[in-house]
């Protein structure tokens, strides 16, 4: 394994994150990418709130956990790449590519769960989408994704310096992709061979079925061209962000939506939502277009 280098200050990690926030939310004040249907303060603050109850989760479960598991790994060079006497920039490269892959399988599975999408559900009944949205989880998914976060880094045998870079390109690419910025198409369709754009991950947050169970994806875009889950040829303004089930402003207040996963639940997809013009085209999409 390469030789020890001190993970990255949580301080900076903070200042870049609450940085590229103010940027996004300033762009998407100039030059919005979908049309919004909730007062901007309104949502915003909801979300927020949301976000203030998953943070008091991370930091009384899973930094506690994680982080010395990650000491413990580096240690004892546990896992695939600690098997190996990899140089420090192969060591990260590894760690990012498997961590966004194992990733990619976590957000699959907390859709087609049950009791994994009554707390992921929170997420996606937001009627809009920006920045805002991806800091919008429920406690209990962050509770949940704990064991899967423990195994990743165990499996993997990630460095309490290859997870803190990870947490910073994690968090980044989420910010961006959620984000409700208008870019140059041109300049989006290169840019979404490599990663998840805001088109991309939109289409996900759609109320059509078929397009939600579509690029699942949060850093590289790769893992939804090779499982045939890519989705690319939606335009943006026909896009209803949310689940049918939950459509009226009523029903995502905070109240509401921090009790959601303990309630019994509704059926979010009619059968009926299937039922559409998109039945006939294939989710395995290779299209290069973003409307």
């Amino acid at each position: 394994m390469a030789e020890k280098i001190e993970p990255i200050s949580p301080w900076i990690t903070g200042t870049l994150v609450t940085g590229a926030i103010a940027i996004l939310l300033w762009r998407e004040f100039r030059r919005p990418l979908r049309r919004t249907t909730e007062p901007r303060l309104t949502r915003q603050s909801r979300n927020l709130a949301l976000a203030g109850l998953a943070a008091v989760a991370v930091i009384l479960v899973e930094t506690p956990l994680i982080g010395p598991l990650t000491f413990t790994i580096e240690r004892s060079r546990w896992g695939l790449l600690g098997s190996f006497q990899l140089p420090l920039w192969a060591e990260i490269v590894g760690s990012l590519v498997l961590m966004d892959y194992t990733f990619y399988i976590w957000h699959v599975l907390m859709h087609k769960i049950p009791f994994l999408w009554r707390f992921h559900a929170v997420h996606h009944v937001d009627l809009d989408m920006d920045t805002s949205t991806a800091l919008r989880f429920h406690f209990g998914e962050i509770l949940l994704s704990v064991p899967w976060r423990a195994v990743q880094v165990l499996m993997i045998g990630v460095t309490p310096l290859t997870f803190s870079i990870w947490q910073l390109t994690f968090s980044l690419c989420v910010l961006f992709h959620h984000s409700n910025i208008e870019m140059p198409l041109g300049f989006e369709r290169i840019l979404n061979r490599l990663l998840v754009t805001p088109r991309m991950h939109g289409i996900h947050h759609s109320a059509v079925l078929r397009e939600n169970n579509s690029n699942w994806s949060s850093g590289l875009t790769v893992w939804d061209w090779l499982h045939g889950t890519l989705r690319l040829n939606v335009l943006q303004q026909s896009i209803t962000i949310g689940v049918p089930a939950l459509l009226n402003p009523h029903s995502v207040k905070l109240g509401n939506v921090v009790a959601m996963p303990f309630l019994t639940q509704p059926q979010y997809w009619p059968s009926s939502a299937n039922e559409t013009s998109l039945e006939n085209k294939e989710i395995n999409s290779r299209s290069r277009m973003l409307p």
